[in-house]
């Protein structure tokens, strides 16, 4: 039973948490240091997560931030879920964002992606029926001949879009087989940017982004990345699934073969392509930019977790979850504080993986989420008790980190954390019984003895 001075503490705790500090710096409420820090051009509405300019993410960042807390259990406030469902245009689709929701959109400037990721966040969160069904209709309207979709009505089809509109049907039960365009499904739409038989072993089962001027493939590892989870039927939030008993295969190809892999082959292709990518650069994949030297790809790395964990393997998605806990922390922070995109992809990665939300590589992402919003109408049990446990911590990188260089694993799960604990534990007991002992014989002798070396504790900051 709790003491009154535990209950009281509970009590403070919980009331902190809603009020989005947990006494802990709420990163989306702080100043920016002066010489880094751009206001933005665009009044960053109250309801909205973050505080960067949401020109250009405010409908995807919110989508994100409302997916990944739900599925920790916190409930939004109807501020929050108010904002998104009114930036929602007239004929179903949503903008990036729209700063006057009382004048009407230009389909030129709908976005399906934004569009698709509002679609999966409502549906999630229920009680939305009759936007969630206009969004829908809206994704259906604006599908391509090809099967497939753009960024914005009109344009050319892409992997990104289409993998992100399969999504959207996926999780409104819409059968993305039997929604076409001139007999064009979404599925024959997403599988015009799988590489096949007739590429190089090494890229087969990729995506590319689009095709080039030439109509040739080029492998693209964000491209392959987010189409992956679409090829493996899944929407988010990722749920554990399936586990397949066989690590990720490659295609099978005859001899001769140029043609495309079959949709049942589909998923099973790109998770082998994203496993030995995700080998290649050190569990995680790198972008590089022209002129610049290669960068770990956060956001790419999440998708791919993502798709492994949908297509049946988890396992082959850990190391890569583990990089990502271990490394995150600086990818969740701006000039203006929490990059909530960033913050809810790891949460929906830990969510999907099993790792802590609430030391996420000695992160509590549940936290730094919810500090980067309006005030939450409630939250369970589990993100008080971590706010009481340590509420000085709650926003700590690093602190499981196991070393300095930036390649280090730092997920450790809740069994290491404890088998390292107890160790600590003993060790200290070793060390007290070794120093009585010690003082004991140089007592008797009349001389200091010397103290025994000790090692460096494990788990050292960043």
């Amino acid at each position: 039973m709790l003491s009154a001075a535990a209950r009281a503490g509970a009590v403070l705790a919980s009331a902190l948490l809603l009020a989005g500090t947990a006494a802990a710096p709420a990163l989306a409420d702080s100043a920016a240091p002066a010489d880094t820090a751009s206001p933005s051009p665009v009044a960053v509405p109250a309801g909205l997560y973050g505080k960067s300019d949401p020109t250009y993410d405010g409908v995807w960042r919110q989508s994100l931030a409302l997916l990944a807390l739900h599925g920790a259990g916190v409930k939004p406030s109807t501020q929050a879920v108010g904002w998104l469902t009114g930036q929602q245009c007239g004929d179903g689709g949503w903008p990036s964002f729209r700063a006057d929701t009382g004048s009407d959109c230009t389909t030129a400037t709908e976005d399906s992606n934004a569009t698709a990721l509002a679609v999966q966040a409502l549906t999630a969160l229920g009680g939305h029926d009759a936007a969630v069904t206009k969004g829908v209709t809206w994704i259906k309207r604006h599908q391509n001949p090809d099967g497939g979709w753009s960024y914005n009505p009109g344009g050319t089809s892409d992997a990104n879009s289409t993998g992100l509109a399969v999504n959207a049907l996926v999780a409104t039960k819409a059968d993305p087989a039997a929604v076409a365009k001139r007999g064009h499904s979404a599925y024959d739409g997403l599988a015009s940017f799988q590489l096949g038989c007739g590429a190089p072993a090494a890229q087969r089962g990729a995506f590319a982004y689009q095709p080039g001027k030439s109509g040739a493939l080029a492998p693209n590892d964000l491209a392959s990345a987010q189409a992956a989870l679409a090829a493996a039927g899944g929407s988010l939030p990722v749920a554990a699934g399936s586990r397949k008993d066989k690590p990720a295969a490659a295609p099978t190809c005859q001899a001769g073969s140029k043609g495309a892999l079959p949709q049942g082959q589909s998923a099973e292709a790109v998770a082998h392509f994203l496993v030995q990518r995700l080998a290649a650069g050190k569990q995680r994949l790198m972008q590089t930019l022209p002129g610049a030297d290669p960068t770990p790809d956060y956001n790419a790395t999440s998708w791919a977790v993502l798709g492994l964990i949908a297509a049946g393997h988890p396992d082959q998605a850990t190391d890569a979850a583990d990089w990502l806990a271990g490394n995150g922390y600086s990818w969740m922070q701006g000039d203006q504080g929490t990059n909530p995109s960033a913050a809810a992809e790891l949460l929906l990665v830990s969510q999907a993986t099993g790792l802590d939300p609430y030391n996420f590589g000695g992160s509590n992402l549940v936290q730094i989420l919810v500090n980067s919003g309006p005030t939450p109408a409630s939250v369970p049990p589990a993100a008080v008790a971590a706010a009481t446990a340590s509420p000085s911590a709650t926003l700590q990188p690093g602190s499981a980190v196991t070393g300095t260089d930036e390649d280090d694993n730092g997920g450790f799960s809740l069994s290491w954390l404890i088998a390292i604990a107890a160790v600590l534990v003993v060790s200290a007991a070793v060390f007290a019984f070794a120093s009585r002992r010690n003082d004991r014989a140089a007592a008797r002798a009349g001389e200091t003895a010397a103290a025994p070396d000790t090692a460096a504790a494990p788990g050292e900051d960043r």
